[in-house]
């Protein structure tokens, strides 16, 4: 008995011993604990889809499929007014243009691209702010703008689709608010990421070409003053028409003027949109802003209303 509680006297003395035990000091020679690298953070959702996924690759080159289609069977119409632009001078924000010269004479087809995540993926630069807490630093994009060309990557489709195009006699054409005075790192961009060559003011129309800042209206009426433009490509409702973009437009009115009637009929039949959740407008929205009233649903308000 008396061995018995001597035994178990040692052993609690044994536990409580250890729990006040100070660890060992580590052996000479051991590497010290490696801190978690900013690449092992789980990257945004958004970024996740946009840049990593299938199902984003898959949506582009539908899309890029269905464009050049399209294109290539509307250029054989001859067609007599280009696709509505949203030319300043239109009522609503959008308008047509001719597609004959003064002297009658034929303007050439062409098809007028955005150029950030529309034709090109700014994955180098995403990844720069995935890395650094997720903020948009204007300095650090205007220097991807001219240091960035040699990683950009196409977006999938884009390279068959313009190929598609230009065998076809269409010109592509970019209209995208990169700024004029880093053209050259847009030109060299679009040329190592397999789409071609651009030139300034001509194939290529940039931020700071008229006064109307991030604007594209205006644009539009300096490329269809050259063109038939028979199709429009982008990434925001505004690379089609300026109006969607207004201010005074809420999250809903500007869902509401997309789908609007004489405007629904034109997607994928002459406006081709393409996937980007990562930024711009269409991100842009309170919870009770994306979700009006009678959207809106719980469990509890569920059971009230049976």
């Amino acid at each position: 008995m008396t061995t018995t509680m001597s035994r178990a006297s040692s052993a609690l003395a044994a536990v409580l011993l250890a729990g006040c035990a100070v660890a060992p000091a580590p052996v000479a020679g051991t590497p010290a604990p490696v801190a978690a690298a900013p690449g092992d953070a789980a990257a945004p959702d958004t970024m996740r889809w946009l840049y990593g996924s299938g199902e984003a690759a898959g949506a582009s080159i539908q899309a890029y499929r269905m464009l050049a289609d399209y294109a290539l069977a509307r250029v054989q119409e001859a067609p007599e007014r280009s696709v509505p632009l949203g030319l300043p001078e239109a009522a609503g924000g959008t308008g047509v243009v001719s597609c004959l010269n003064p002297d009658g004479s034929r303007k050439p087809p062409a098809v007028v691209f955005d150029a950030d995540e529309t034709v090109i993926l700014n994955s180098g630069f995403e990844y720069w702010q995935a890395t650094h807490g997720g903020a948009y630093d204007a300095a650090v994009w205007e220097r991807w703008e001219r240091e960035g060309a040699a990683i950009v990557a196409p977006v999938p489709g884009a390279v068959t689709g313009l190929r598609r195009l230009r065998e076809a006699g269409i010109t592509p054409v970019f209209n995208t608010n990169r700024a004029s005075d880093t053209a050259a790192g847009t030109i060299a961009a679009l040329a190592a990421a397999g789409l071609g060559e651009a030139v300034h003011g001509d194939t290529l129309f940039l931020r700071g070409d008229d006064a109307a800042g991030s604007a594209k209206d205006g644009r539009r009426a300096m490329i269809a003053a050259r063109y038939c433009v028979i199709a429009q490509a982008g990434d925001n409702l505004g690379d089609f028409a300026d109006a969607f973009n207004a201010k005074a437009l809420s999250v809903q009115q500007r869902r509401t003027l997309a789908a609007r009637g004489d405007l629904a009929q034109l997607w994928g039949n002459g406006w081709f949109v393409l996937p980007n959740p990562v930024y711009g407008a269409a991100i842009r929205g309170t919870i009770d802003e994306v979700f009006p009233p009678e959207t809106r649903w719980s469990p509890d308000t569920a059971a009230a209303g049976q």
